[in-house]
């Protein structure tokens, strides 16, 4: 009752601050809504374009005084930034969406139609981007070393600086390797809860090169929002092969094979077309008469 009455006031107060005209009339709900999260990057979205009327969008903690974005009042667009309102990383939150006249245009509405979103937790519902990481080969080509970088998020330290994911899973951030030989279409997957990740003979050959792909896990969240997306593929370089460790013995033993053919062929070839040659040099003299004397 006192949120209705507190509402009522807020929107009779700005009608007499910042609008002369008066319509009357209803105005469309927004519909699909939805929202769009990417590493705390939060955004109210929904249609359709408004022509004639514009949206107000309210949201609160699910069951406390819904609050307003200065961004999103009268507003013509079909989407609102609430990434730095969100606070609470674990409470629910909800939003309503108004479609209410255009700035300077008041209405004979009390009560403006309003459309109301799902309920979003963002430490549980927010999409992880893809993470960077860089490939390390120790010296003696035993291990592999990942170095990722955890994804930076939309939201900021005391000091204005970026967070990142680990500042805001702590260690309920891990991390899932899928890896394989860049020569085979086999995979293997790791597990692991440090940013840093090794990999030794237990799970590469020295000198092979492989390819990685890495996602952030979050094993404590829902099953379809545990893994974020998948980063780009890397590859590891592999050893300096000698020759017959990058072809084999038997490929080279029948090349060998092959070149000898070759050359006797051509050498019986050769051989065949001279004897031809010099039969028909030999008949061509014991045809010739005799000079006369």
């Amino acid at each position: 009752m006192l949120n209705m009455e507190r509402k009522t006031f807020c929107r009779r107060l700005c009608a007499v601050l910042f609008f002369t005209n008066c319509v009357s009339g209803n105005y469309p709900k927004a519909q699909n809504v939805s929202w769009l999260s990417i590493n705390f990057k939060t955004l109210l979205m929904w249609d359709p374009k408004p022509s004639n009327y514009s949206y107000t969008v309210e949201y609160s903690v699910i069951g406390q005084i819904r609050e307003w974005n200065q961004h999103c009042i009268r507003t013509m667009e079909t989407q609102c930034d609430l990434s730095n309102a969100l606070t609470d990383l674990k409470a629910t939150y909800s939003a309503d969406i108004f479609s209410e006249p255009l700035h300077r245009v008041t209405s004979d509405l009390t009560e403006f139609p309003h459309t109301s979103s799902e309920g979003f937790t963002p430490y549980q519902d927010t999409l992880i981007g893809r993470p960077e990481f860089k490939i390390e080969v120790s010296k003696d080509k035993r291990k592999i070393t990942l170095y990722v970088k955890d994804p930076p998020i939309a939201l900021f330290h005391e000091q204005n600086k970026l967070k990142t994911m680990r500042d805001v899973f702590a260690d309920e951030l891990q991390y899932k390797v899928t890896f394989g030989k860049a020569t085979s279409t086999g995979k293997k997957t790791k597990i692991s809860a440090s940013s840093e990740i090794e990999l030794d003979r237990r799970d590469v050959e020295p000198g092979v090169s492989y390819c990685f792909n890495v996602q952030a896990y979050i094993p404590s969240r829902s099953a379809d929002k545990q893994l974020g997306e998948l980063s780009k593929r890397q590859c590891s370089p592999g050893a300096n092969k000698s020759i017959f460790e990058e072809f084999g013995l038997g490929v080279i033993a029948g090349f060998i094979l092959l070149i000898i053919l070759i050359i006797v062929v051509a050498i019986v070839v050769t051989v065949v077309c001279c004897q031809r040659t010099r039969k028909a040099n030999t008949s061509g003299k014991e045809g010739v008469p005799l000079k006369s004397v």
